[in-house]
């Protein structure tokens, strides 16, 4: 076989290369990845800043506790909560 007979690659022409640049940039993925990074840098920011410890008192007792579990505590009880009473409705809902 010579290199006459062998078919030459050729380079796709310039509208080609800027088609598949363009699917390649995949701008969906960067309005998900810069809001997540945002949040992301938010929140080891409110974690550094609230590492001051803060006495709680209770009824009979009282304890020292970082401020940031001060605040993410009664935020987890919440949400887990709000997430029993839900199911309760839609269980109750159903029975009718």
């Amino acid at each position: 076989m010579s290199d006459a007979e062998s078919p030459k690659p050729t380079a796709p022409p310039p509208a080609a290369q800027k088609q598949k640049r363009r699917r390649s940039f995949q701008p969906g993925l960067w309005t998900r990845l810069v809001p997540v990074g945002v949040v992301s840098v938010y929140l080891i920011l409110f974690i550094a800043f609230n590492t001051r410890m803060t006495k709680v008192d209770f009824v009979f007792s009282s304890t020292r506790l970082s401020t940031i579990f001060l605040i993410l505590l009664p935020l987890g009880i919440g949400v887990v909560l709000g997430v029993l009473v839900s199911q309760l409705y839609r269980h109750s809902k159903r029975r009718r």
